[in-house]
């Protein structure tokens, strides 16, 4: 799903969705059951980290840039 290099990932505690950072500039979330991409978003800067919150609710990447976007998950169910 990514069009450049994976550079990080996390997977929810509950094990149902991961979440990957890429060169390509984008952070995705799959459902990790299907590997179906869920939600895609897009930076100025390559991501080269990510993490989620124990809930799911928040994704925290870092960006090449020096940003760290705080991404709020707004239809967890999906």
């Amino acid at each position: 799903g990514h069009s450049s290099s994976v550079r990080a990932v996390a997977v929810t505690a509950d094990g149902k969705r991961v979440i990957s950072g890429s060169y390509d500039k984008t952070v995705k979330v799959w459902n990790l059951e299907t590997g179906e991409e869920i939600a895609t978003f897009s930076g100025d800067s390559d991501f080269l980290s990510c993490a989620v919150t124990l809930n799911g609710l928040t994704i925290v990447a870092g960006d090449a840039g020096g940003m760290v976007h705080f991404l709020k998950w707004e239809n967890p169910g999906a």
